[in-house]
């Protein structure tokens, strides 16, 4: 019996198809995933193609109706310009056939002078226009002002300062500081006599800007003002404080007048007149000071001829609780030596306020 011959199978053969099919699907398997992906992506791509070319469907729909919109309006305007056009047209020839109407029924020299008449009435009356014109806008250059006032060169510059309100106080530093800068000059002028201090250059600036700040108040408005050394006195027309108009003339001029009459002299007293600013009724709606320093006296007598700068802020610090409550204070600061401190507390009550500060120039008003 024959023996039935077997071929031996190789393990390397049965290991090579194992990698073969593993390879087969790991390809297919890539090929799914990167299948799946680009699909996906196409999706995607094929979603924002699709929106952006619906919003450049609309926005081309808008620009349409808009074109549209204009080609309307532009054929209305030209409608209108046509009809106008047409109206002028007839408003000349009806001027024209006026004219040669007047020109038939004119005869002979009579006529002649009539028109040369007629037209130097018509240039006469053109020249009238002009100078209103010119006065309107002179006017309106000159601004809100109820009083002239013009200063040195003309200068009527000043911003920041708040001028509003429909009761001003006018609160103006009288003491002897006042009549210079520097202390010796001071002292210098301090020893002359009245009408020398009332000429001092410093309290001449003083009134002038007093002066000017009436003639930039609203017309609506009313005053009181007051002058203040070691005591605060009323600078009015009549017999008892009253708020004036600004647009009483006679009233203002009289105020000034007795302003102008004041010699400075003494020390500088805040407490008194800002109580009186307190009681004053109705009360005021603005407040404008004009001082150039620290207060040097207080409510009691004083105890010593001289005071540090300390002493001068304590003073300070107690007159400003006298004031009454949330009124503006809009402070002219015309700075002497030796007060520092002066700058920085007046800035401070202006913006406690809702106020102004300002120091103004040599060369103003």
């Amino acid at each position: 019996m024959a023996r039935s011959s077997r071929r031996p199978i190789s393990s390397f053969s049965l290991s090579f198809l194992d990698i073969m099919f593993c390879g087969f699907g790991a390809v297919v398997l890539l090929v799914l995933i990167i299948n799946t992906n680009v699909i996906s992506s196409r999706q995607e791509r094929v979603a924002d193609l699709r929106s952006e070319f619906m919003q450049q469907e609309l926005i081309n729909r808008l620009a349409s109706e808009k074109l549209e919109q204009l080609q309307h309006e532009f054929v209305e305007i030209g409608n209108k310009n046509k009809s106008q056009q047409k109206s002028s047209a007839e408003l000349a020839a009806e001027i024209q056939r006026a004219i040669s109407l007047i020109a038939e029924k004119s005869q002979g020299k009579k006529s002649k002078k009539q028109i040369i008449s007629l037209q130097q009435e018509l240039k006469t009356l053109e020249k009238d226009v002009q100078k209103l014109a010119k006065q309107k806008a002179e006017e309106r250059q000159v601004g809100r002002q109820v009083r002239p006032f013009e200063g040195a060169g003309n200068r009527q510059y000043f911003t920041g300062l708040k001028l509003g309100g429909s009761r001003v106080l006018i609160l103006v530093d009288s003491s002897a500081s006042m009549l210079d800068y520097k202390i010796v000059d001071i002292i210098r002028r301090k020893i002359r006599d009245d009408s020398a201090r009332r000429s001092a250059p410093k309290w001449r600036k003083t009134v002038a800007a007093v002066e000017w700040l009436i003639a930039n108040l609203p017309p609506q408005s009313s005053i009181q003002l007051y002058n203040f050394n070691t005591d605060a006195t009323a600078i009015t027309p009549g017999d008892k404080p009253a708020w004036i108009p600004v647009t009483d003339s006679p009233g203002l001029d009289t105020m000034l007048s007795k302003l102008n009459q004041i010699a400075p002299i003494d020390g500088t007293n805040f407490y008194n007149v800002f109580l009186k600013a307190r009681t004053i009724a109705p009360q005021p709606d603005n407040i404008i000071l004009l001082t150039d320093g620290l207060p040097t006296q207080g409510k009691g007598k004083k105890k010593s001829r001289t005071i540090n700068g300390k002493g001068r802020v304590k003073l300070f610090e107690k007159a400003i609780k006298q004031l009454p409550a949330k009124i503006p204070v809009n402070i002219l600061l015309f700075p002497i030596e030796g007060d520092p401190l002066a700058s920085v507390l007046f800035w401070k009550l202006a913006i406690d306020t809702g106020g102004s500060f300002l120091t103004p120039t040599r060369d103003w008003p």
